[in-house]
């Protein structure tokens, strides 16, 4: 892994040292937000000005500008953040139309932004549609007022329904639903009222993901000073698996650990993550795959927008993965999908032509626990190893 020391003026990774090749996905990120949530780790600021905002789509639009000699021509583009609704409306259209006009975005088949439930209207809906956006992500984390206050979420129950409605009448017809389980303070019971809740919302995707305490968040801190109890292992499992249930049963079968959809609807830029696939991160703290090249921007605004202001990629980590590496990546990523791996998408790294010689005493081993499921094509997690995927994936690398 290499470094780069924020106060240098070197940059150890330009776009000239990355072969020109297909970027399948186009990340952006946008950090603002009028309120930093107990448990968000991604990078996110508050109380940021209309100028500020100005200054960062026009440098926004810089850093993609660095990248035009390698065509990327994406099928996905996902907008992130933060909270990218919060970006006024005439700074979103300036962004997606200088977008447009500095990449080939003529082949993007679906593009989602993300959209707080507190944050949205008709008209700037609209104008997303207007302007090719096809997918909305929506944070609704829970809808029980309690568990939004416990993750300081500020936004009502009834807010997302809004938004939905609001979604549906523009004419978005592809839609997800953000929702949080093993909140502290919850139950079995309110966990399946939730997922009730948003069933009877009749989105075709689903994104049902356990709370985790990462580090230096509010609240994890909040946990290690005994401020509450966090909920018990076992009752996190039982929740877990009364979503798969409860959502398979009402035609939302999983296709990944946290993920849920209608034959159809799966996210399909987020496949390209979970297949190892080449993506393209523009803005604070995006994150990049190309062709073996990872790197990542800096997490800080100021110092993103140093960087850009100085015609340098603004990169703080950057690694060059080996054909093996790779080859490992795509099985621990490949393994939260439902389908699991193919064989076959293994021998594309060119590091055995037997991937199941390869892997053979894991998968024996991970077999006969039952925790992975071995065909003629390839592998997957089973029932009982999804729960344990991160421990399954560690035995069946360590070779």
């Amino acid at each position: 892994m290499v470094r780069l020391d924020l106060m240098s003026p070197t940059v150890l990774l330009t776009p000239d040292q990355v072969t020109p090749t297909t970027v399948q996905g186009l990340y952006v990120h946008i950090p603002f937000c009028f309120h930093k949530c107990h448990y968000c780790d991604f990078y996110s600021i508050t109380r940021q000005s209309r100028e500020r905002m100005d200054t960062f789509v026009e440098l926004l639009l810089t850093e993609a500008s660095f990248w035009q000699h390698h065509r990327p021509r994406p099928r996905t583009v996902f907008f992130g953040g933060g909270t990218p609704s919060l970006l006024p409306l005439d700074l979103m259209q300036k962004l997606i139309d200088g977008l447009k006009k500095l990449l080939d975005l003529s082949g993007v088949i679906e593009w989602t932004v993300e959209v707080n439930p507190a944050t949205s209207d008709r008209e700037y809906l609209a104008m997303l549609l207007g302007h090719g956006v096809n997918r909305l992500s929506l944070g609704a984390q829970s809808f029980d007022p309690r568990e939004l206050q416990m993750l300081e979420r500020h936004h009502h129950p009834r807010d997302v329904e809004q938004s939905l409605r609001s979604a549906i009448d523009v004419g978005f017809e592809r839609l997800n639903l953000d929702l949080i389980y093993a909140i502290p303070g919850q139950t079995l019971g309110s966990w399946k009222r939730s997922l009730e809740q948003a069933i009877s919302l009749q989105t075709g995707h689903l994104s049902c993901y356990g709370l985790t305490y990462e580090p230096n968040t509010p609240m994890a801190v909040r946990r290690r000073i005994g401020e509450f109890q966090p909920v018990d292992e076992s009752v996190e499992l039982q929740m877990l698996r009364s979503t798969r249930d409860m959502l398979c049963a009402h035609g939302l079968p999983a296709y990944e650990i946290s993920n849920y959809a209608r034959p159809g609807d799966e996210c399909l830029h987020n496949l390209i993550y979970w297949k190892a696939d080449n993506y393209l991160g523009l803005g604070p703290s995006a994150a990049s795959h190309l062709e073996g090249h990872r790197f990542k921007n800096r997490p800080h605004l100021r110092e993103w927008e140093q960087g850009v202001m100085n015609q340098q990629l603004p990169v703080i980590e950057h690694e060059r993965l080996t054909p093996e590496q790779r080859m490992n990546e795509r099985v621990w990523l490949g393994l939260r999908l439902q389908e699991g791996v193919r064989f076959e998408d293994l021998i594309r790294y060119h590091v055995t032509s037997d991937p199941y010689d390869y892997y053979r005493s894991g998968l024996q081993k991970l077999s006969e626990s039952g925790l992975i499921e071995v065909s003629n094509t390839g592998f997957c997690l089973t029932e009982r190893g999804i729960p344990i995927a991160d421990s399954v994936v560690a035995e069946l690398l360590a070779r």
